[in-house]
């Protein structure tokens, strides 16, 4: 019984002296085999995909720059990732900007998919037709709060720009021939509360677009015309011209076209591009229809 004991001891004595990891590692084995615990190491290129959908998720173009600073992942590492998801069918890329962008199959992974990708899968490659074919650039943009935001331009292949880039740009619902078409053809409930808004709002640059009633009267006009013109206050230089995108009876973006003031008037300009534009918009919302 004593030898018994001894051994007990000196087992005790030998385990006291592990160090606790060590310790733990004794008492550990059997849980090794629970089919429940989850893997002990993640696989990292599927961790790093992930990133780069989730980041591609929060802004409709996002460059390889933008996904570096987002993910963290090196860049040579983003553009293999990006080349494997474009070959499933997941991403597409806008040459013009060396950029990319999330297309409606994702829809297929989770419900964290947007409208605002398939608008741009839906517009990029008509936009890119009517400036190759009118010259003058053309900008697809989609509501948000109290502005229009710019989510494709064919500025890069238009040799008659205005500006460098207006991706991102906020434009006014009240003064921007963009914001002027969407505002007049959403649905009547939005309309007022969006020109509730607007009227309290007090932009510097809606500050001539009058009362409530005299915004209605000027919507009113847009949606008997079937376009909107850009105020000819603002930045006199140039004019814009744009129709509404719709999805189904909900319009959903705007297409518009720019120009120099002194190259066309403004009726000229109506008859030369008003067609095209109109026949641009109806062919993205067919485009929309079939990514649905």
């Amino acid at each position: 019984m004593a030898a018994h004991h001894g051994g007990g001891s000196g087992e005790a004595k030998y385990r006291a002296s592990l160090p606790g990891d060590a310790t733990t590692k004794v008492q550990q084995p059997a849980a090794r085999h629970n089919p429940h615990m989850p893997a002990a190491r993640p696989v990292n290129v599927v961790v790093r995909a992930l990133k780069i959908l989730r980041a591609l998720n929060r802004q409709p173009v996002s460059s390889i720059d933008t996904l570096h600073k987002q993910t963290d992942i090196p860049k040579p590492t983003i553009v293999r990732l990006l080349q494997t998801l474009e070959s499933d069918g997941l991403v597409k890329r806008a040459p013009q900007y060396g950029a990319y962008y999330l297309t409606s199959e994702v829809v297929a992974l989770s419900s964290g998919y947007h409208s605002e990708p398939r608008i741009v899968e839906a517009s990029s490659a008509i936009a890119d037709a009517l400036t190759q074919k009118l010259k003058w650039p053309v900008s697809v943009s989609v509501h948000d709060g109290d502005a229009m935001i710019v989510r494709y331009s064919t500025i890069p292949s238009s040799p008659l720009s205005f500006f460098h880039s207006t991706i991102n740009m906020r434009l006014s619902l009240l003064s921007q021939a963009l914001g002027r078409a969407y505002l007049a053809f959403c649905d009547p409930q939005s309309q007022e509360a969006l020109i509730e808004l607007l009227t309290h709002d007090g932009r510097p640059e809606d500050r001539d677009a009058g009362s409530a009633a005299d915004i209605r009267r000027m919507l009113a006009e847009v949606r008997e015309l079937g376009y909107a013109l850009r105020d000819p206050r603002v930045r006199p230089e140039s004019s814009t011209i744009a129709v509404p995108i719709f999805e189904g009876a909900r319009v959903v973006a705007t297409i518009g076209l720019t120009w120099f003031s002194s190259a066309l008037s403004t009726a000229q300009a109506v008859e030369r591009f008003l067609p095209p534009l109109k026949e641009a918009a109806e062919a993205i919302s067919r485009g929309l229809d079939a990514l649905s």
